[in-house]
């Protein structure tokens, strides 16, 4: 009896580390193409999605609009209600209800956030606007970015780091894209599609030697 006993005390201990670790997954970026939701999925109807965005102050933005203007948010005013995944098609946003909607992608841009880092950083695939966190807050970095198949030149300035630690890239779709970051002194280099739709939009694994 005390061995059935604590068998059945393991089984629950195992079940609630596993809640636990699934929990904390949520709160990070979306590895994956599946928007993130702490409810089942309910997909809002084209009629109910103009609701729907102005619940959440969205109302009246097309993707791009809501991607500007949910990257570049201070952290501690992030919205914790809902989740936003830029996917290579689609901006798909997920309340904490499970209700979901998304925004067609521009036909002919990509958004890439790239996160140079130093010390730090996390896995991500999908960038999701209202989690994810980078090592390099507002900080000046000197971007570069090729057409890696033509060399024409389509980035090449210094720019400041949102809040969040990360930048932002509105680049052509359906190409090859060398990326080049430096930061005081370090550099960090990478070639990214824009071409498929499983492309990754969120760029972390950039470190700065």
């Amino acid at each position: 009896m005390l061995l059935n006993n604590a068998r059945m005390r393991s089984k629950v201990i195992a079940s609630a580390a596993g809640t636990l670790l699934a929990l904390s997954a949520l709160a990070g970026c979306s590895a994956a193409p599946a928007p993130v939701s702490q409810a089942e999925p309910t997909k809002i109807d084209a009629a109910q999605a103009g609701g729907f965005l102005k619940e959440l102050g969205l109302e009246g933005l097309d993707a791009k609009a809501a991607i500007d203007r949910l990257d570049r948010l201070p952290v501690e005013q992030r919205p914790a209600g809902f989740t936003a995944s830029v996917q290579p098609s689609q901006l798909v946003i997920a309340d904490t209800a499970g209700r979901t909607t998304s925004l067609p992608m521009p036909e002919d841009q990509f958004y890439l956030s790239a996160a140079p880092y130093v010390n730090q950083t996390h896995s991500c695939h999908f960038h999701s606007l209202t989690t994810c966190l980078g090592e390099l807050s507002g900080e000046n970095v000197q971007v570069k970015a090729l057409n890696a198949d033509t060399g024409e030149v389509l980035v090449d300035r210094t720019i400041q780091s949102f809040d969040n630690g990360f930048l932002g890239l509105w680049v052509p779709r359906g190409i090859n894209v060398e990326l080049t970051f430096s930061y005081e002194g370090k550099t960090a280099s990478s070639t990214v599609s824009t071409a498929g739709s499983e492309d990754a939009t969120c760029l972390t694994e950039l470190r700065l030697v």
